[in-house]
């Protein structure tokens, strides 16, 4: 059997590492993707993630996650334990609305999970636990490159139909993100525009986070980063396109850090205010978001048969091993883990 996974972003990669561990050979198993780990490209948002565990989801997002949290010691020790951009880091999220119960009892996976009252202005609860936080650059390559030393074949190429793949009765995961929109004219697909700052923190140990109405903002350390880099953002803009980074956004940024989560500023050895901040970039990316939430389905096609997966917008690192045991499990022969 001939494996085909359209998209290297972390679905497509996800996909891969589950379909090995599920003893596929590395040889079936082909990579056709436009962007691959490396490029830039407001078309290729999984890099620009600032990537980490969260709880707070509805419930079917949180089955994904859950399976995530479960097994994401797996996948680091497949890619060699240190230096495979996976970490741990306290987190603390804070939320502007009461979380309940029932969402409480689905977090009690995680063994070392605190809820209490929030201390932020505006916010009622907090959660507390020791997270997963992703250095999303170092992890997709070194993903990609672990499977090309496997013996996975990895080509670039933008596919107008499934017919450009050129090989009969394949099965084809399509995980493109953005991309499916144009591929299988999915007119439910849009992007979700976010901007962040990245910044040199070497005193950021933490992921701090706080829910308000206004936008998410976040303070997530990449682990095993040789510049010390910390995400701070952020924006969630539906259906805005734009590659552009503009400074009022990044003001608005800086100005709702200061406000939460001071200790950014003060803890800084080059001093305690915004401008003391050494940022190495500012980026904009594109979540592939889906009308109705990610498509998780399988296709019958004279192509052979296609496996939907797509649509994860900003959770496909936290919810996206779970999306792909669940995808991989609509083909009989290999199975759901879930």
């Amino acid at each position: 059997m001939t494996y085909i996974v359209i998209g290297a972003g972390i679905i497509g990669l996800y996909t891969v590492y589950e379909l090995l561990q599920r003893n596929v050979d590395p040889h079936d198993i082909t990579i056709i993707a436009q962007h691959l780990p490396g490029d830039q490209s407001i078309m290729y948002a999984s890099p620009y993630a600032g990537a980490y565990f969260t709880p707070i989801l509805d419930n079917k997002s949180l089955q994904y996650a859950r399976y995530t949290y479960q097994n994401i010691e797996k996948l680091r020790t497949f890619l060699g334990g240190d230096g495979s951009g996976i970490g741990r880091a306290e987190t603390i999220e804070h939320s502007e609305v009461p979380l309940d119960s029932e969402l409480i009892d689905g977090c009690r996976f995680i063994p070392d999970l605190e809820v209490g009252k929030s201390w932020l202005p505006g916010c009622k609860d907090y959660l507390k636990f020791n997270g997963i936080v992703f250095n999303s650059p170092v992890l997709t390559q070194k993903m990609k490159d672990k499977f090309s030393d496997l013996g996975v074949t990895v080509i670039r190429k933008k596919l107008s139909s499934f017919g450009d793949i050129g090989v009969a009765n394949a099965t084809i995961f399509n995980c493109l993100g953005l991309g499916a929109e144009d591929l299988v004219d999915d007119t439910k697909v849009y992007s979700t525009r976010g901007q962040v700052l990245v910044v040199r923190a070497p005193h950021v140990k933490r992921v701090l986070l706080a829910w308000t109405s206004g936008a998410a903002t976040y303070v997530i350390p990449r682990p095993e980063s040789k510049t010390h880099e910390v995400i701070l953002g952020g924006f969630y803009q539906p259906h805005r396109f734009d590659a552009n980074t503009y400074g009022y956004e990044s003001e608005d940024i800086l100005k709702r850090i200061a406000a939460f989560f001071p200790e950014v500023l003060l803890l800084n050895a080059s001093g305690g205010s915004i401008d003391d901040l050494e940022v190495l970039r500012t980026v904009a990316g594109a979540r592939p978001t889906r009308e109705g939430g990610v498509r998780i389905e399988k296709e019958r096609t004279k192509h052979g048969t296609v496996l939907h997966n797509y649509g994860a917008c900003g959770t496909g690192y936290l919810c996206g091993l779970g999306m792909v045991d669940k995808c991989i499990g609509l083909l009989d022969a290999l199975g759901s883990k879930l």
